[in-house]
Order: C-alpha cells, then structure tokens, then sequence
C-alpha cells in the first residue's frame, strides 16, 4: 500500500471548514452543514421517484396500498417520468450555456471586449461543418459559424452537426435507437411535452427520450459551449496553479468568482489585472488584487490563465467563512441562495449577474456581452472600495495549498504525445501512442471521473479515495468539473503525484510529462472526453465501447449531471454512479438503465450504482479488465 504523505487529506480540509464555521457562529451565519441535519431524514418516496406532482389532482404517492397514481399511470411510469424531466433540466441548462457562449461569439469584434483567441480552431470547426473559409475576415466567418451554431437549438430538420464527430459504429446505434438528437431545444421541449399529464408513461419509450435529451446536450449544446469558448477565450494548453482555500491573500482584494459562463470571468480577470485597477486598490491599503475561482468558472479561469481554485460546489461558503472576500461574482448553476445572507454576516459582497439566477440579499448587475468591459470594471471597482470594510478580526484564512497543472484539452494531449513519439502522422497529433500503453498493458485504462459534491457522500472522499485506488491500479484518471477540484485540492494534479501510481502509470507520466490526474476543464468540457473517447476508438480500430474506459460521478447532485450521465452512457462509456438516481422505486426503470439488457442493447453501455464507494472503484477495475480480455490484451 503506498503512502499518502504529501497529499492534503480530506480529515485536514475537514478541519479547516470546521474552522472557518467556528467563525460563522460568532456573526450568526448559516451552513449547509446545519441545513443537511435541518432536512433529514429525507422524503422517502422522493429518493425512490415515486411521487408524482405533474398535475393538480394529487401529488400521487405510490404504495402497496396505493399502486396507481389518480390517473392510472402506475410505479414504472411515474419513476421513468420523474428522470426524463430531471434530463430535462440538465439538458437545458447545459445548452442554455452553450447558446450564451454562441451569442458571444456572434458578438466579437476585432478591438472588441471579445475577439477570436483560436481563428485555426475556427477554421477547423467551418470546414466540419463545409463552411468556406478562403479569402473571408476572420471575424465574419465567426458571425457565420455563431449564426449557424445558434440554428442548432431550433433548426426544423435534420440532426444535430457534431454526431459526425463519433465513429460511424456510434452514430448507427444512435439510428437504431432512434435517439439522434435533432434540435436542443425540441428534445427539451418534447421531454416536457412527453412527461405532461396524459402523454407518456411506458417506460422505454421515455428512457429512450432521457438518452435522446442527454445526446442534445454532449453531442449538442455542451460540444458547442467548449469549442466556441475555446475559439474565443483560447484552447486550453497546460499551465501551473493552485489550489485549495488557502489561496486566499490576507493583504489583497480577494475576488471570488463562482458560477459557469466563462464571458464573465474572463473579463473579471482582465480588469482585474488592469493596472488603473491594482493602483486604485493599493490607495485603498491593499497589496494588489486575488483573483480565485469556485466551482466551473474555477476551471474555465484556471486552464486558460492559472487562476488559482479556492474550491469545488460544497467550499463556495469557505470563501465567505475566510472574512476575507470582498466579492462573490456569479452568474449561472451551483450557486447557494445562502450566499446572499451569509454575506450579510460579513462584509462580502454578493454580486449577481445574470437574469437567469437572480438571488436575495445579492447586488445584481445585470452582465451584457456588448458593454461587457463597462460591466466587469465597475464590478472590480465595488469589490476594491470593499476592502476598506473588512474586520480583520474575522479574517482567518487556513493554509491549505497545493500546486496542480491544469489544461489538457484533446489538442494539448495530443501534441503531449506528439511530442514523445515524433510521430506526426496528423498535423493535429494522434491517440495512437496513447492506444499502444493500453494495449501493452502499461496502462490498464482510463477512467474519467466527474460531477459534483454531495453532502449524501462525505465531501470529496469519493473522488480522491477512488483516484488513489486507480491511479495504484495503473489506471490514468480524467477529470472535470469539481471531480477536477477535488483532485487539485488534495494534490494529485501535481506532476509530483506520480510517486503515488502503479509503476506502469509512473512511467508514461514521467515519459510524456503529465500529472497522472489530467484535468479536461469544467463541467461542460466533458464534451471533451466524448470527443476523446471517439478519437482513441477511431485511431485504435475499435468501437467506443470496447476501449477499457468507464465514467464515473460518484458525488453527483444536479440535473445536469443526469444529462452528462445520459449522454456518456449512450455514447458506449460504462458509467458508475455513488448517488442513486431516484430510481430504485421501479425495478422495470432499474433494468432499463442497469440490467444487461435495456439501454446495454441499446447503446452498448448501461449504469452502475454502488454507494459503497471501495466497491465502486473494485467494479470499475472489474468492468476494465474485463474490456482488456474481451479485446484479447
């Protein structure tokens, strides 16, 4: 067994959340700590999906006594409606994001707030799509692809673009399935049109929805998220930061952004490096200004300019808890109502941006991507003339820090194995290098671990026990979102971490020069583990569901999750859960979704759920191993 010693464990970030709500007692604040014992015990028929709330003539709750809901629909459907509306949200909110980051893009200009980062990204994404690019302005080819990216969420025919990407096996079953996803916003709407009162309720036909409505957000409205963020802000390439609530500067303006959409934060940390900015908070007694980031726009700030990561969705309050936040900057998904009154308890300002998540106790700009630089200055302004108003007295910031390399988008991968292998087959670089270790046995798999904190599993200690438990098994973990902050913050995205793997997984990363935890970006960047997937499977001969790869979210919490869960499944990746569905209430939904038959001869993949997390990554090892001898290596 190898030991841990460098790394920082969950029992001492533990013991410094303690800390910091030792000081929320002396102001009266909140924490989700109390709130969790406030609600449990949880609703039983909820956690099995067995209630039903659809219309007015209930709720329904089924029961031995009580099999059928008031319109007849009985256990089966109420359950598979439950999850394809929780689909539903995810996919919408995912792609929602996806069509803001496309309106941006339609929105650059050359001096403008935004302006093309990737034009060879752009151009590359025209040619998919057979776009003409000869001889066209830069900036007009990017109206055109915007427009024509913003058509994808109503566009009256056809499918959507990026299922092309997947190898020809994958879009076949998609056929078969019939759940190519066609428009984003038509797969949202049929899913509420489906679960309204007196439309579905046979199970199949409304799983097969879920998976459709999964497929519009990976292969649809999340693929479009990353690529024109990437376009626009620059693809990711490895860069050193931080990580941990220790990033916190006692003798700086701390800004604080928190949320997702990427348009924000990038013109946060531009004025917050705008050196009439940093004068303006040394006259106000302040050594400079600390930009850090929470949840997602962590991510998204942190693989494209080294922004250190204060914390995933369960430490958002930490950064308040510290007294030393003179602003909380947000915009969409994962942020805590309790934010506004905690930051009441201090002298925080709690600053909202978007019309989509207006909070109480918040001082709301409302953020327009046309006088975007008018709106991140005055922001950056406000926090500054905030300094002044903190009491030292509650400052305490513990000092938990680690260092984590961040940025390993496909293209950086590539070119990582580009560079060991000199291979150059593809201008673009290839996975074949990356095949060869796998089927060498050098590298046993990959998994790629993602999703959220659940306050039902003890905050990070699935991520980072199952890491460790893979990473010692020869087994490369991926990851995004807070999976990926959960990896930074004890350490194993430092290179260095490489001590702590199987001597087959040490080597390639000493070789290649990786951590032995890659980091893909946020949330909506698990796109980029799709076209990853698809990429290895095209470059090996293979189809995606033959390559020894699981995906796991063993703290997952959101409705986007459910989407996320839904497409990787469906695009032939085994997926392993820690938190049930809110499906156990229907034995037929179960089987669908985890039985060796259902949504397996289907997509060729299905879920597992295990909440005893040692058994969890011992059935992720199994499935992996099992793939290695089904392929003969």
């Amino acid at each position: 067994m190898k030991e841990w010693d460098r790394l920082i464990t969950v029992e001492q970030m533990e013991e410094a959340t303690a800390a910091l709500l030792e000081t929320g007692k002396k102001v009266g604040a909140d924490s989700w700590q109390q709130r969790v014992k406030n609600q449990t015990p949880h609703c039983g028929f909820g956690e099995a999906g067995t209630c039903c709330r659809i219309c007015s003539m209930g709720p329904c709750r089924i029961t031995p006594k009580a099999p059928r809901g008031i319109c007849g629909c009985d256990v089966h459907g109420i359950v598979a409606r439950n999850y394809l509306r929780f689909t539903a949200g995810g996919a919408a909110t995912h792609s929602d994001h996806g069509r803001s980051i496309a309106h941006t893009l339609y929105l650059a200009k050359e001096g403008g707030n935004y302006q093309v980062k990737d034009p060879e990204k752009l151009k590359r994404i025209a040619h998919e799509w057979g776009v003409e690019t000869e001889g066209k302005d830069i900036y007009d080819l990017a109206h055109e692809i915007a427009e024509m990216g913003l058509m994808e969420y109503g566009k009256p025919f056809g499918t959507q673009r990026y299922l092309k990407r997947a190898p020809q096996h994958a879009q076949d079953l998609w056929k078969a399935a019939d759940i190519e996803p066609r428009a984003i916003d038509r797969e949202v709407s049929q899913s509420l049109h489906m679960t309204h009162m007196g439309c579905s309720s046979l199970p199949e036909a409304l799983i097969r929805q879920s998976l459709r409505a999964g497929l519009s957000d990976g292969w649809g409205g999340s693929m479009m998220g990353t690529e024109f963020s990437d376009i626009l802000f620059g693809t990711p390439k490895p860069v050193d930061t931080t990580a941990n609530i220790g990033v916190m500067e006692k003798d700086m303006v701390n800004i604080i952004v928190h949320g997702h959409d990427p348009s924000l934060s990038e013109m946060i940390v531009y004025y917050a490096n705008d050196p009439e900015m940093i004068a303006l908070a040394k006259e106000q007694g302040a050594k400079g200004i600390n930009i850090a980031g929470v949840c997602c726009t962590a991510n998204e700030v942190a693989m494209r300019h080294g922004i250190p990561m204060a914390g995933n969705f369960l430490q958002q309050e930490n950064v308040v808890l510290t007294g030393a936040c003179e602003a909380i900057v947000v915009d969409v998904q994962c942020i805590f109502p309790a934010l506004g009154p905690l930051s009441k308890c201090f002298h925080t300002k709690f600053i909202t941006t978007s019309p989509i998540a207006r909070m109480p106790d918040s001082d709301f700009i409302e953020f327009h991507e046309e006088n975007a630089g008018e709106n991140a200055k005055a922001i950056v302004k406000m926090a500054i003339e905030n300094f002044k108003n903190r009491n030292q007295d509650l400052v305490n910031i513990p000092q938990l820090k680690t260092k984590a390399r961040v940025g390993y988008s496909v293209e950086a991968i590539k070119k990582c194995l580009d560079g060991v292998t000199n291979s150059h087959v593809d201008e673009l670089g290839t996975l074949k290098p990356l095949a060869d270790v796998v089927k060498a046995g050098v590298i046993r798999g990959a998994v790629a671990m993602v999703g959220c904190n659940n306050p039902k599993v003890r905050p990070d200690t699935a991520h980072i026990e199952l890491m460790k438990k893979l990473l010692q098994n020869d087994i490369i973990v991926i990851v995004s979102g807070c999976s990926a902050q959960a990896a930074a913050k004890a350490g194993l995205m430092d290179p260095d971490a490489k001590e702590y793997c199987g001597e087959g997984l040490k080597r390639v990363c000493e070789l290649v020069g990786i951590p032995p935890v890659l980091h893909m970006g946020s949330c909506v960047d698990i796109s980029r583990m799709m076209v990853l997937a698809a990429d290895l499977a095209k470059d090996w001969g293979i189809n995606i569901s033959q390559i020894p790869l699981c995906g796991c979210a063993p703290e997952w919490m959101s409705e986007k999750a459910v989407s996320i869960g839904n497409y990787v499944v469906a695009t032939g990746i085994d997926t392993f859960l820690g938190v049930d569905p809110y499906t156990k209430g229907s034995e037929e939904v179960t089987q669908l979704l985890q039985g060796e038959h259902g949504i397996k001869d289907w997509v060729e993949a299905n879920y597992t759920v295990e909440l005893d997390i040692e058994k969890l990554g011992d059935r992720m090892i199994e499935t992996i191993e099992a793939k290695r001898k089904a392929l003969g290596i």
